[in-house]
């Protein structure tokens, strides 16, 4: 299928090789659980989103990304040319890659411990040229004065800013200054308004243009100026959960990168991180341009708007 690139999306984060083990469940503070397999797989919160971004979204993705001079680094740079990423590799000779440490229980749910390594030499200066980017993807697995400096230049340069911010921690107000669109699962949300059980008035006091909140199993919602918008989740059996949300952020930027209306946007952002669940690894998770079409094709209503706006308040 021939893929049209009208935009370019240039994601700077991280990139991680995850060590997975699976287990009957994610273990308690304290308790010891017995796994039984274990796996490596490419991962990191930028290097995920930008797989996504290529591979799901069609969109033409370029990573600025750290990585060790060791053998971690390998999988990682091989997963992301797969994809079709083009690489702006910084190599630090003195950290290690980084890796990710995660318990995969059998209802799909994970914990995850991060040790940055090399994300965490990523300086402001390391940007690329951001001739022909129409979007910048952001995150926070990288240092918070780089993010910050990074928002800034873009949004002087006039592409549009999108930041995950995730993990969870305060920002400041620069830098919430400089970006568009925000994107944010429950936790993040609330841990940044302070606001708690209320998705609508949680959003409406973020000083953002664009708010999108993740939802898990019952979809997205997001807030664009005064209009709202709901998206039900797409039902499916999951299996591994870990880099749904990263899909989702890749997927929506490369629509949004291609010119999509906001809302179909959401959809296929939607449909990308479902498939996701339904497969093992984060990069190897990420589902083929081709595989959410024929999702999209297939279900015209994923689920119950009434529900979903209940839930978030907005109703």
């Amino acid at each position: 299928m021939t893929i049209l690139r009208r935009g370019s999306v240039l994601v700077a984060g991280s990139a991680n090789l995850d060590f997975v083990v699976r287990a009957a469940h994610v273990p308690a503070p304290g308790e010891t659980v017995l796994g039984r397999a274990f796996d490596t797989f490419p991962g990191g919160k930028g290097a995920n989103q930008a797989v996504a971004c290529a591979r799901a979204g069609g969109a033409s993705t370029r990573l600025l990304l750290a990585l060790g001079d060791d053998a971690n680094a390998l999988p990682l740079e091989a997963s992301l040319r797969d994809a079709g990423v083009d690489l702006d590799i910084v190599l630090v000779h003195d950290e290690p890659t980084g890796v990710a440490f995660v318990c995969l229980s059998d209802t799909g749910e994970n914990a995850i411990t991060v040790a940055p390594g090399a994300n965490s030499r990523l300086r402001p200066d390391h940007l690329p040229s951001l001739a022909g980017i129409t979007h910048l993807l952001l995150q926070l697995e990288t240092p918070l004065a780089s993010v910050e400096a990074w928002a800034r230049t873009a949004r002087d340069a006039g592409a549009a800013v999108v930041l995950n911010a995730a993990p969870a921690r305060t920002l400041p107000p620069n830098l919430l200054a400089a970006v568009d669109i925000l994107i944010v699962n429950e936790g993040e949300l609330a841990a940044l308004t302070g606001v708690q059980g209320d998705i609508g008035r949680a959003m409406a006091a973020l000083e953002v243009a664009c708010v999108v909140v993740t939802l898990g199993a019952r979809g997205c919602c997001a807030r664009i100026g005064t209009q709202q918008l709901l998206q039900p989740a797409f039902a499916i059996q999951a299996l591994d959960t870990t880099g749904a949300g990263d899909t989702f952020c890749g997927a929506l930027v490369a629509a949004l990168s291609r010119g999509m209306p906001f809302a179909t946007a959401l959809r296929r952002a939607c449909a990308a991180s479902a498939l996701a669940c339904t497969r093992l690894g984060a990069q190897a998770g990420v589902p083929s341009y081709d595989e959410v079409e024929r999702l999209l094709a297939a279900e015209r209503e994923p689920g119950a708007i009434d529900d979903l706006a209940a839930y978030c308040r907005l109703a």
